[in-house]
Formats: C-alpha cells, structure tokens, sequence
C-alpha cells in the first residue's frame, strides 16, 4: 500500500470512493426503474400509463451517474478500464442495444396511436429485460476476475437473471410508494415474487467470491472478520419497501468492495498499480468536486418536484383548465369585431 500522505497515495483512493458511489447510485436509481420497465409485460393496459408516469421525470437522469462512473474508470483508472472492457465487451455491447430501444420506446409510445402504442409498451420492456440482464452478467463476469470455463460463464448468466430479479424487487417496491389501489395491490405480489430469486443471486455472490480468490477467503474467514462480517449476508434475508430494498443494495455493495479492496481487478491489479498520474487524478478531482453536487442537487431537486403518487399519463391539457380557459377569451378578444366611437370608422 503506497503512503498515504502523498498524493500518489490518497487520490486513488478517492477516486475509488467516488467511482463506487457513483455506480451505487445508478444500481439502486436506474434499478427500479429498470425494474418497473420489467414489470410493464405483466401489468394491464389501464395501469402502464400509471407506471411509465412513475418514473418518467427521473429515469433519463438516473442513467447520467451510470455515464460518471464509467467516465471516472477511464480518466481515473485507464489501465484498468482497457482491461475490464475488453473482457466485458459483448454484454456491454447488449447493454447499451437494450438502453438505446428503451430510451427509443419511451418517447415514441407517447405519440404512437393505439394500435402500435402495445408494441412500443414491449419493446419499452424488452430493453429493461436486456439492459438489466446484461448487466448482471457484466457484474458476474468481474466477481470471478473473468474466468474462462462453462462454469464461470453459468454464473454470470445466473448472476444476469438475479439482478433482474433484484431490479425487479427494486421497480415493485418503487411501486409500492407511487402508487395506489389495485396498481399498490399487484406491486406487493410482484416484490414477493421477485424476492427469492434476488436473494438467491446475492447468497451466490458471497459464497463464490470467496471461492474464486483465497485473498477474499482470508479476509471473509479470519478472526474476527467472520464474526464482524456475519450480518452481512444475513441481513440481506429480509423484506421491506423501498427504503429497505435499497438499503439490501447498499449493504451487498459494501459486503463486495470489502471484499475485492485494494483490488480493482480481482486478484490482479490494485487500485495504485492501475491509477493514472497523481497531476491527472488532481485536475480531474477539481472537476469532480464541481460536478458532483450539481448532479446530486439536481437530482435531489427533482424528486422533490415531483413527489408524492403517480397519475396516469394525460398527453393532453383538459378543457376545462385555467391555461385552455385563459387561451379561449384571449382569441375571443382578438376576433371581437372593432367598435368605433364615432360611426362605423368609414
């Protein structure tokens, strides 16, 4: 471990942090609303418009912390970043496809006409289903420090189907708070539904982490880290709302940065092997600190704009609103006809 008290010490670690935050963030913000795009193929008409309504002011910007993370791996640490892109280019690949048909699907389902508006509903949730399996993969593929063999590649791909579950959890529970009536109803089934199998990916990740790399079995099995650490995959047994699922999240992030730490590639390169130049990390740090707050003040601002329970979609301004209202009498005066005071004018 490099001195600390230098910046060659200190500023990859940084970096790491805030690299770490910004991918928590986008994994419980863009999760559920990953999740409620999984949901839509088993709502009923009447209420997608409802769902899509939930998340339409936030779901563009969430996406933004997932473009700051990936940018803070390749200015802050470029080795690494050739390394784990190369080894994760397909499911990338896949990703971004299924990001790029969601985004498409969301604007064009508000002004398509009925008959196409179901097609674009699934294909809305068609890139929620690649977006989040895929990156389940890509999360399956780094645990195990991109093993080759059948087996490494099985993992991944149930890791894929348990973080869309795990999605899926996060999007019902998202749900469960914007929502009322029948909608809240069906929202409560779907997280009991989704449950198990989230749970099940994250018991997998704890037990083949340690599996995989006899630096993690040490950490997790000595005294008295195990007794430290127990409550770590216990505590992700439960369920709540969404404030808890998020934190199940946040906990099992946790659990596997203390895992992998100091690595940034498991097993084979450390977050100071792999960093740029300490004046690098500097300018970029300088940048980091304004951009940061920004983002999260804006995103803080417009949660709280548009708080509390979801409508259904209007694409339309009602009739009888003060801004219709208002229109109306000023084209009424302008096609008044002119009166003049004395005679007709002539």
């Amino acid at each position: 471990m490099h001195e600390l008290s230098q910046p060659g010490g200190w500023l990859p670690l940084v970096f790491m942090a805030l690299m770490g935050m910004a991918m928590l963030i986008y994994v419980v913000l863009d999760g559920y609303d990953l999740g409620v795009g999984i949901l839509l193929g088993f709502a009923n008409e009447g209420d997608k418009d409802t769902m899509v309504e939930s998340i339409g002011p936030f779901w563009d910007a969430n996406e933004t912390w997932l473009v700051l993370g990936i940018g803070l791996l390749l200015s802050a640490f470029p080795i690494a970043h050739g390394i784990i892109l190369g080894e994760l280019y397909l499911p990338v690949a896949i990703m971004l496809v299924g990001l790029i048909l969601r985004g498409v699907a969301f604007d064009f389902r508000m002004k398509a006409r009925a008959a196409q508006k179901g097609w674009w509903n699934g294909a809305f949730r068609a890139g929620s289903v690649v977006a989040a399996l895929a990156q389940g993969v890509m999360l399956g593929r780094y645990v195990t420090g991109f093993q080759a063999g059948a087996w490494a590649w099985a993992f991944a791909l149930f890791v894929g189907v348990s973080l869309a579950a795990g999605y899926t959890l996060l999007g019902a529970c998202w749900l469960l708070m914007k929502t009322e009536g029948e909608l809240q109803r069906r929202a409560v089934a779907w997280a009991r539904g989704s449950l198990w199998l989230a749970a099940a990916g994250i018991a997998a990740i704890s037990v083949a982490t340690p599996l995989v790399s006899s630096f993690v079995f040490h950490k997790w099995f000595s005294f008295p880290n195990i007794v430290l650490l127990a409550p770590v995959p216990l505590m992700t047994a439960g369920w709540l709302p969404f404030a808890g699922t998020a934190g199940v999240f946040v906990l099992a992030f946790f659990g596997l940065a203390f895992s992998i730490f100091p690595f940034v590639i498991v097993d084979r390169m450390t977050i100071w092997q792999a960093a740029a130049a300490p004046k690098s990390l500097s300018f970029i740090l300088a940048g980091a600190v304004i951009v940061l707050p920004v983002m999260a003040a804006s995103s803080a601002y417009s949660y709280w704009v548009f708080r509390g329970k979801a409508r259904e979609l209007s694409y339309g301004t009602p009739a009888s609103s003060p801004l219709v209202m208002d229109r109306a009498r000023a084209h009424e005066k302008c096609n008044a006809p002119v009166r003049f005071p004395y005679g007709d004018g002539s």
